[in-house]
């Protein structure tokens, strides 16, 4: 019999203990012997909650189970920075395996988990970290591993997406759009991880670390959220063939890494453009496999409870047959992240500017002086003074581009420039 001690019985949590007890016989033939739940940490010891439980089995003391020598799989589940990663590190010091499903905790100091995990023979899985009940995390460490990973794209949170979706198809604002996620259970009371984007930077930084061999440090991706998408945005996308989605990018060069988190136009014949509501999506290239793209559900009891009970087996095969895989990190590169300002992209921006002639002479010459070459130009007319003026532009340096807008805002017939979207037209 292996053992277990859970950390959290949240909503993730819960959908654990329910796989693991109404799939017990199937998982027991799967690993090769029993596994089983000795104890759950929970906050308050008395709470009613949606699953029959043992009382017997809840404690609300940590050392319960960090520091219980029948334990041979700590599940941490309570999320945030502190104290799961205390928690970690501790049962990783007293031989337990660890799988978890803490984004937050993986992306910023995985480097220390692994390497603590390597010097305790222990193994540390982490398939839910990223999106949910999408398998991803494993099929990079096996069914891709002959591959160089030159590129991932991924839809890696469900909240934003599904709010950017809501707007499109609704023409609704953002506001509410988000009021109507928060309504339903897609959205936190506090959106601000999700709608700022550090959620996907969470989760991008460890698909990158992992696919690239390179440990990459979670302060050095540029993040940008979705706060500032209007319905007109996402109105022009749809007429130039285009949607608006919040995409994580990494690809990996010889001279480093770019990894980034924005939303981007994505034209509307692409895979990753067709998915929408709470679906997270990976697109990846390797050099032998070519495209490959999964989807899934990315978050919610049951998609994540079954990445951390799939986790919780391959722990537990390994523990039983005495075949652990532990992954060496040791020979990971340090990852230099390319600096935003030095990335070439296309850029989708919206102006309004007074009607009057001479402006498009004058914004074009900024541009022309700066580099920046346009690929298309579109002017709606309105019956009033203030026109607003849409452009694509050829692939240029953030540094160029933001030189040009710092001027073309100094120009009088320029009311404001209302949005600059970057474009990713080579996915």
């Amino acid at each position: 019999m292996l053992k277990l001690g859970i950390l959290g019985l949240g909503t993730v949590g819960s959908g654990v203990v329910k796989i693991l007890e109404k799939n017990a016989e199937n998982i027991k033939n799967k690993v090769g012997t029993e596994v089983k739940i000795i104890k759950i940490l929970v906050n308050n010891l008395d709470k009613e909650r949606d699953i029959e439980i043992d009382k017997n089995l809840l404690t609300d003391n940590a050392e319960d189970i960090i520091n219980n020598p029948e334990i041979d799989i700590v599940v941490e589940l309570i999320g945030g920075e502190q104290p799961a990663y205390d928690y970690i590190m501790r049962s990783i010091e007293n031989g337990k395996s660890i799988v978890t499903a803490n984004k937050l905790v993986i992306a910023k100091y995985g480097k220390r988990i692994f390497r603590k995990a390597d010097e305790n023979d222990a193994q540390v899985c982490y398939e839910g970290s990223v999106a949910g009940g999408l398998p991803i995390i494993r099929p990079l460490q096996n069914s891709l591993a002959a591959n160089r990973i030159e590129k991932i794209y991924g839809i890696l949170n469900g909240t934003t997406n599904y709010i950017l979706t809501d707007m499109s198809k609704n023409k609704k604002d953002f506001d509410e759009s988000l009021k109507n996620a928060q309504d339903l259970g897609f959205a936190e009371a506090d959106p601000s991880s999700d709608i700022d984007g550090h959620d996907a930077a969470y989760k991008i930084t460890i698909l990158s670390s992992l696919a690239f061999e390179r440990f990459v440090d979670v302060r050095d991706v540029y993040v940008e959220g979705i706060r500032e998408i209007k319905s007109t945005d996402l109105e022009l996308a749809h007429e130039m063939g285009y949607v608006i989605k919040l995409l994580a990018i990494a690809k990996n060069g010889n001279d480093g890494v770019d990894i980034r988190v924005h939303p981007a136009f994505i034209p509307e014949d692409h895979p990753i453009a067709m998915i929408n509501g709470t679906y997270n999506c990976v697109y990846l290239h390797g050099d032998a496999v070519g495209q490959v793209m999964s989807t899934a559900r990315g978050a919610g009891q049951m998609p994540t409870g079954s990445a951390v009970t799939a986790d919780i087996i391959q722990v537990a095969k390994d523990i039983n047959y005495n075949q652990r895989e532990v992954q060496r990190m040791d020979s990971f590169l340090e990852s230099n992240v390319t600096k935003i300002d030095e990335i070439e992209n296309s850029f989708y921006l919206r102006l309004e500017v007074e009607d009057k002639p001479g402006v498009m002479a004058h914004i074009a010459k900024i541009f022309g002086d700066n580099n920046v070459s346009l690929a298309s130009v579109l002017q709606k007319q309105k019956d009033n003074p203030v026109v607003p003026l849409v452009f694509i532009t050829h692939h240029v340096k953030e540094k160029d581009l933001e030189k040009s807008l710092n001027e073309i805002k100094e120009l009088d017939d320029v009311i404001e420039i209302k949005s600059v979207i970057r474009v990713e037209n080579d996915i």
